[in-house]
């Protein structure tokens, strides 16, 4: 199935999403929250929200604009993500969200979807997302490649600061619970069926979590309100079961560069990565 061009430019209506402190711990625990992270954890104190949530709630408009575009869902792969937040996420209320498909880019092999989102809460400003989605098979269509953008260079040498935290084997299907439910992460025959004989693989978004709590805990003394950007592209799958390894460092006074690894493998699961924080 081909891609419906014309849907660039689209946007949804707004999407409502009601949560409470469940929805939020739920999340923390699919991407690996320990019980020394019980401000993430438990209902009195707070909890806290890890910002990468904001994935969470714009899901169902993610899907939205994905089907709006006729492209073979079963060939999807996530290439990069951003989050941006404007203030804390609540532990519990309703969030507006608002979709826009911002181009759809042709890269021989692949296309590529390009959606953003802006949430709000209680009519005021609360984060927005930037997804590039890839379809598979689906590219040498005719149209213009993705615009280049401007990523934080890594210093040369060795990273200032290595995280590594291994995942479970069951983390896919915790962190699934969360509304990803692509049977990629669950389904050992459609993994197979689409290019994964080892199986089925961890959400990337699964993976990204594993980064925002690396930044957390290494740089942020435990305060994840104090990360207000973290954008990456995925190069790489993760299986669950694997470490992964989160390489950080700094650029200037508010802004990580950072790669990811996975497996004990040499190439990079997480590339093109950073992270900004506050000062």
């Amino acid at each position: 199935m081909s891609l419906d061009v014309s849907t660039a430019g689209y946007q949804t209506q707004a999407h409502e999403f009601t949560y409470d402190w469940k929805t939020v711990v739920l999340y923390a625990l699919g991407i690996g929250a320990k019980r020394d992270e019980l401000d993430y954890l438990y209902e009195s104190k707070g909890p806290k929200v890890y910002p990468t949530f904001a994935v969470v709630p714009v899901l169902p408009v993610i899907g939205d604009v994905l089907a709006k575009t006729k492209g073979d869902l079963a060939m999807v792969v996530h290439g990069g993500q951003i989050v941006r937040v404007h203030r804390p996420i609540p532990s519990e209320g309703t969030l507006s969200t608002v979709g826009t498909i911002k181009g759809i880019y042709d890269m021989k092999k692949m296309a590529q979807v390009v959606v953003e989102t802006k949430t709000s809460v209680k009519g005021e400003p609360c984060f927005d997302t930037e997804w590039a989605i890839l379809f598979r098979g689906a590219g040498s269509f005719g149209g213009p490649p993705p615009p280049k953008t401007e990523i934080p260079a890594s210093p040369k040498g060795d990273a200032d600061k290595v995280h590594e935290e291994t995942t479970l084997p069951e983390q896919a299907l915790l962190y699934r619970l969360s509304g990803d439910l692509n049977p990629l992460h669950a389904d050992p025959d459609f993994a197979k069926m689409v290019g994964f004989p080892q199986g089925p693989i961890l959400h990337g978004l699964a993976t990204y979590g594993f980064v925002a709590r690396a930044v957390t805990q290494q740089w942020l003394d435990g305060d994840a309100n104090r990360l207000v950007e973290l954008g990456v592209q995925f190069r790489k799958p993760v299986w669950p079961g694997e470490t992964v390894r989160t390489e950080m460092s700094r650029v200037d006074e508010t802004t990580l560069a950072i790669a990811a690894y996975a497996g004990g493998r040499p190439d990079a699961v997480i590339t093109n990565a950073w992270a900004k924080l506050k000062a």
